[in-house]
């Protein structure tokens, strides 16, 4: 009888009713929670990943190809790679902080991931200045074209970063003006966002050392 009385609540239950999730926290496995924030971070973490992955696919592909030419390693990059993963550590400190509500700290931890997300950009251009002078043209072979075309989606991907980064500054420098809570959110959410970045350069590093 109460099996019969379980499975008629599940099919009767109304999963466009927005009462139905508080019905769902009285069962073990409460409803999904996140936030917005978290919640579009995921999205936009969850597209990226699936369009370099296509990328690496084909990047795959094309090596089998008998004009696919190895690339010149600039050593600038191996500097570019430890910056990204500093400014990553950075981002750990600052979300501890900010955690203690230490304020103070945490603009400071901001302005040096600012300046180091920048040394990196700097640092991929000059990357580009030395594959140019060397003859590394996009149209010389199919591994140059993949080269500059990583190279400037991950660009792209931190740029926005620090777009979202430089709004989350101006929360920080007032947090006497905002919730609290509100702040500490917006650090984790960049602090999330620049591991993803370092993740994602790391692969594509090796992808291109490897090949």
């Amino acid at each position: 009888m109460k099996k019969k009385e379980s499975i008629f609540k599940l099919l009767t239950q109304k999963p466009w009713d927005p009462d139905q999730a508080k019905l769902d926290d009285l069962h073990e496995g409460q409803t999904l929670n996140l936030s917005k924030g978290k919640l579009g971070l995921r999205f936009i973490m969850t597209v990226s990943t699936i369009f370099f992955c296509l990328f690496i696919v084909t990047y795959a592909d094309r090596m089998v190809y008998p004009d696919w030419q190895r690339m010149h390693e600039p050593f600038l990059l191996w500097f570019n790679t430890l910056t990204l993963i500093i400014t990553s550590i950075v981002f750990i400190s600052a979300q501890f902080e900010s955690k203690k509500k230490n304020f103070e700290l945490v603009k400071k931890r901001f302005l040096l991931i600012g300046i180091l997300s920048f040394i990196f950009l700097f640092g991929q251009l000059l990357v580009w200045k030395q594959m140019i002078d060397l003859g590394y043209f996009v149209s010389t072979n199919p591994a140059n074209a993949y080269f500059y075309l990583f190279t400037t989606l991950h660009g792209l991907h931190l740029l926005g970063g620090l777009i979202y980064l430089n709004m989350t500054i101006k929360k920080v420098w007032v947090p006497q003006e905002v919730v609290i809570k509100k702040v500490q959110h917006s650090v984790e959410l960049c602090a999330i966002y620049w591991h993803f970045l370092l993740v994602v350069w790391v692969v594509l590093f090796l992808l291109m050392l490897l090949s």
